[in-house]
């Protein structure tokens, strides 16, 4: 069997089989974060915008959760928590690219020691007055 060169490559084929209208692709993404792929449902919010296992999400959407109108497309890290008035716990992202933060509805299917880690976060890197502070509690 003849030896290809290194520097040839062979055309990558169309896999038509995997993104058509209603295939695996049409209700899933793939993460940037750990490469898995998330599925669009998400239990307790409309739309899915972060993944469940690593928090990580794209900066996809501009005012609107769901209108898929950012034209940044940039990686959001999971910045911190936050828990609204009415007690809903929302992850705060911070797109890597232009520096916009934004507010994510956590859901039912996220990783719990991800958010776990991610709230006690402030905990664990503080130092000094407030954590002598924090122990006298």
């Amino acid at each position: 069997m003849p030896r290809r060169k290194p520097s040839a490559r062979r055309p990558q084929r169309h896999k038509d089989v995997l993104h058509g209208q209603g295939r695996h692709r049409a209700r899933d993404f793939r993460c940037v974060g750990c490469r898995l792929d998330v599925p669009l449902d998400a239990p307790g919010t409309a739309h899915r915008n972060h993944c469940p296992h690593c928090l990580v999400s794209l900066h996809v959407d501009r005012r609107v959760p769901g209108d898929r109108a950012a034209s940044c497309r940039g990686r959001m890290e999971a910045l911190s928590m936050s828990v609204r008035p009415d007690g809903e716990w929302v992850i705060i992202h911070r797109c890597l690219a232009c520096g916009e933060l934004s507010a994510n509805r956590v859901a039912g299917d996220d990783n719990a020691l991800a958010l776990m880690r991610l709230a006690v976060r402030p905990l664990r890197t503080m130092t000094g007055a407030g954590h002598r502070l924090l122990l006298a509690l």
